[in-house]
């Protein structure tokens, strides 16, 4: 079982408690630092300073940003299954000439 490590982590000036392994920090620390930045950008950008607003923005754009690498990656496996199916009948056909 791994070790269990307590970091604190401040995102939108409150500060939380995790319990994680240590090969977590890294990322939830980036992350952290990317929330905060964006918050930051919102808040300039949109004059929004209710940070519930914020936050909920911010858990929007981040989904998308999931959502649109999922779409991204089906599209291009699908263009290469498209393509390898081409090659492979292009094979059979030169290969049965």
């Amino acid at each position: 079982m791994s070790e269990q490590q307590k970091i604190k982590l401040s995102i939108a000036n409150r500060v939380y408690p995790l319990t994680i392994t240590p090969g977590q920090e890294e990322g939830l620390r980036k992350a952290a630092k990317k929330i905060e930045t964006m918050i930051g950008q919102f808040e300039q950008n949109y004059s929004v300073r209710d940070k519930q607003d914020v936050l909920a923005m911010c858990a929007l754009q981040f989904a998308s940003q999931v959502e649109q690498k999922t779409i991204d990656k089906d599209n291009v496996s699908e263009d290469v299954k498209n393509r390898l199916a081409a090659l492979d009948d292009l094979l059979h056909s030169h290969l049965s000439s």
